[in-house]
């Protein structure tokens, strides 16, 4: 599997993985606006095995913004699920807030997620305060945050 940034070619697929992943997945719109922002980031876990080869496999969407990089969206394709397509691109996002002289990253996570939790809390997120409802009615949100050395 390796890391690269995603173009506009590539929504297809992305957009089949966020449909796939999510009950209120972004639009086509939502990604090409984030493709179009000079302060956010779209990136790719490519498959680099056998038959899929060349498939994406999952992608993160972060916002770099006064020394912050926001993790906005992550999700993986579920042929892929299991088979450390997060942990590659979480490692690759704290690698690049790191490289990028970002102080502080942050995020939101479903209270319910705890797969989700435990991937961030195995890379040094803490769980800071709760977003009531910040999915809709019932649907919490745990604001997690990690300090970038």
């Amino acid at each position: 599997m390796y890391i690269r940034d995603a173009t506009y070619n590539d929504l297809p697929g992305v957009l089949d993985i966020e449909r796939l992943s999510f009950a209120q997945p972004w639009s086509l719109a939502s990604f090409r606006r984030e493709l179009s922002l000079s302060f956010s980031r779209l990136i790719l876990a490519v498959s680099d095995e056998g038959n899929d080869g060349g498939r994406i496999a999952g992608y993160l969407c972060r916002w770099l913004v006064a020394g912050e990089s926001h993790i906005l969206n992550i999700a993986a394709h579920p042929d892929f699920r299991r088979r450390g397509v997060g942990t590659a691109l979480m490692a690759h996002a704290v690698a690049e807030a790191q490289t990028r002289k970002a102080t502080l990253m942050i995020l939101e996570v479903r209270r319910s997620n705890l797969e989700a939790r435990s991937l961030y809390r195995k890379f040094g997120f803490e769980e800071r305060r709760l977003r009531r409802n910040y999915y809709g009615p019932g649907e919490d949100a745990l604001v997690m945050e990690l300090l970038v050395d």
